[in-house]
């Protein structure tokens, strides 16, 4: 049995398989198991046992051999976890997060913004202009809208997963 105890980790593993996909893998033994035993063992459908495993396939936690009957010339699949993956696909989430943020960094400190009056929503200055600087949903004037307070939120996130990777 794999016991995940790291918050951390549990709450990867929560996004990438949810709720039966963690009790999946907290029941996996540390040899090779097939899906049909996790199924039995789980009491969780056959089918979300193998989509849990192939999730968990596709980010490189776990790993299968096939093995062939050679009498019935079925196929079964054996299925291994990799715990000693989970913080190289941390690491990994980790950097597209950064780069999603300096990528929105750059879109906030690149653009001017407008926003309705009335929360609708927020514009760049080029389709507040053509819009005659109302709110093409509920005809509310646009207004300047600062977003400093933004990029420094960004900034300061982006400052704190670079240190969390560097730990």
């Amino acid at each position: 049995m794999v016991a995940v105890e790291n918050p951390i980790h549990r709450a990867y593993l929560l996004k990438i398989v949810g709720e039966d996909g963690l009790r999946i893998v907290e029941a996996m033994p540390e040899d090779e198991v097939t899906d049909e035993h996790l199924a039995e063992i789980t009491g969780i459908s056959l089918n979300t046992v193998r989509r849990s495993l192939y999730l968990l396939y596709e980010h490189r936690l776990a790993v299968y051999r096939r093995k062939r009957d050679p009498e019935s010339g079925w196929l079964t699949y054996l299925w291994k976890l990799c715990p000693e993956s989970l913080d190289s696909a941390l690491e990994a989430e980790v950097r597209k997060l950064i780069n999603k943020l300096n990528a929105r960094l750059r879109y906030e400190k690149d653009h001017v913004f407008y926003a309705c009056v009335n929360g609708c929503a927020r514009f760049v200055f080029e389709e507040a202009s053509e819009n005659n600087f109302t709110c093409p949903f509920c005809q509310g004037s646009l207004e300047y809208m600062e977003n400093n307070t933004i990029v420094e939120v960004i900034e300061e996130r982006i400052k704190e997963l670079n240190a969390a990777l560097c730990s």
